[in-house]
């Protein structure tokens, strides 16, 4: 029994990576030229990368037990912003510099928002933020008056759509945000708060750590990582538009509780996410290889949140009886 126990652990620890791998060899048999050719691995990528930088924020604020439903608005605002900066056309033409600054104040500032509206009006995370996401998108319609913004100087799309050697650079901005995020969580003091935070709020409290801060710091985190997910989208597809990041908080959240990020808070690590995000890249992917239409592949990322979470229920549960099992043993 404490075997099988031990096993299902292993298992739940692990079989995030399992996945990834049975999805590759799953398309790689099913199209071998079409997915295994190096410029649809790095198409993967790329792809993927505004998910990823945007979900490396979302961990945190998971972590510490709330949730962020305003990052696609918030990833479409900036993008708006930072346009209207930067275009001498259709904004203000104030140069890339200070475009690419107030793009990521922007960021910061939504995400201090939630924070205050989690924190000051004490308001249920889920409910505040889905108010701010609906807030900052019709701001973002009425600042633009619905209407695209256009026409930057050469060398802006560099960020979303240059190669540094063969690698997109918008797969290294994604490789070093969890990077950081993983110093953040791992090798910093705040990175146990966070975990504290999450896993017994009051103790954390009680303890002397100011929870208040933290979740202050998670959000204004969340929002920064939106900012350069919203810049990043902005130089790939040369136009601000409104509705850009449009849903995007669906594919973010399914990738981080796939990832094995608790959806209480208190418990999963990053190199998990990271596989979420490439999982969710890869199940896209193949399915546009094997020509499925848009509404069968929104169907099976649904399931796959649906799953994700039911897998985190059970996951804590096996958790709870290893330990418990262990207790016994020890006793």
């Amino acid at each position: 029994m404490k075997t099988n126990l031990r096993i299902r652990g292993l298992l739940i620890t692990y079989g995030i990576y399992l996945v990834l791998i049975a999805l590759l060899i799953l398309f790689a048999v099913l199209k071998p030229r079409a997915f295994l050719s190096p410029e649809n691995i790095f198409n993967i990528l790329r792809q993927v990368a505004v998910v990823g930088i945007a979900a490396a924020g979302m961990t945190c604020v998971l972590l510490t037990g709330g949730i962020d439903l305003s990052v696609g608005s918030t990833i479409g605002m900036v993008g708006v912003i930072t346009a209207l900066f930067i275009s001498p056309g259709k904004g203000w033409g104030l140069g890339i510099p200070l475009g690419l600054l107030a793009g990521l104040v922007c960021g910061l500032l939504l995400g201090l928002a939630n924070g205050f509206i989690v924190n000051k009006l004490k308001l249920v995370p889920m409910i505040g933020t889905l108010g701010a996401m609906t807030s900052v998108r019709g701001a973002a319609y009425l600042i633009t008056g619905g209407k695209p913004v256009f026409g930057f100087p050469k060398g802006f799309e560099i960020i979303g759509q240059g190669y540094i050697w063969i690698v997109p650079i918008p797969v290294i901005i994604m490789t070093i945000m969890f990077i950081i995020t993983y110093i953040l969580l791992n090798k910093m003091r705040i990175g146990r708060y966070i975990y504290g935070v999450g896993g017994n709020e009051e103790a954390s409290r009680l303890s002397g750590v100011d929870v208040k801060k933290i979740k202050y710091f998670v959000y204004a985190y969340s929002g920064i990582c939106c900012a350069i997910a919203g810049i990043v989208l902005l130089s790939r597809t040369n136009s601000g538009t409104p509705k850009a990041g449009t849903s995007y908080e669906m594919d973010i959240i399914t990738a981080v509780v796939l990832g094995g990020i608790s959806i209480s808070g208190g418990d999963g690590k990053i190199t998990g996410v990271i596989a979420g995000v490439l999982i969710m890249g890869v199940l896209a992917n193949g399915m546009i290889i094997l020509g499925l239409s848009d509404y069968v592949q929104r169907v099976v990322q649904g399931l796959v949140l649906i799953a994700a979470v039911a897998f985190d229920q059970y996951a804590k549960h096996i958790k709870y009886r290893v330990t418990q099992a262990g207790a016994g043993t020890a006793a």
